[in-house]
C-alpha cells in the first residue's frame, strides 16, 4: 500500500460549523432566525418585514437549511418554517472555547491601560 502525500481537509464538524457562521454573517438571515424565536412561519409571513420577493427569501431560507438552523415543512400549498436551535448551540460552544482567553487577553490589557495612564 503506497501512503497517501494528500493533506486531510478539515473535519466534518468544522464544515458544519463553516455553513452555521456563514448563514449567521447576514443581516436578513438573523432577522429570519430572530423571527422564528417567536414560532413557526410562512415564508410569506418571513419576506414581509423587509419586502422582499419569495424567491429572495427562499435563498436566504436554504443557506439556514443548509446549515440545519430551519426546518421547512408543507402543508399543502403553504411553506411554514421553524427554528432548529441545536446549530446555535454548538457554535455557542465553540465560541466558549475561545472566550476564557478573550477575556484573560483584555483583562491583562485593562491591568497594562491603568498602570500607563
Amino acid at each position: 500500500m503506497i501512503p497517501s502525500t494528500a493533506t486531510p481537509g478539515p473535519p466534518a464538524d468544522d464544515d458544519q460549523l463553516d455553513r452555521v457562521f456563514r448563514a449567521l454573517a447576514d443581516r436578513t438571515r438573523r432577522a429570519v432566525l430572530r423571527r422564528l424565536r417567536a414560532g413557526s412561519a410562512t415564508v410569506s409571513e418571513l419576506a414581509a418585514p423587509s419586502g422582499m420577493s419569495l424567491p429572495g427569501i427562499s435563498k436566504h431560507l436554504t443557506v439556514l437549511e443548509q446549515a440545519g438552523l430551519v426546518i421547512r415543512t408543507v402543508d399543502g400549498r403553504v411553506r411554514r418554517c421553524s427554528l432548529q436551535p441545536e446549530p446555535l448551540r454548538e457554535a455557542d460552544s465553540w465560541l466558549n472555547e475561545y472566550r476564557s482567553f478573550w477575556e484573560s487577553a483584555l483583562d491583562s490589557l485593562t491591568g497594562y491601560a491603568a498602570t500607563e495612564l
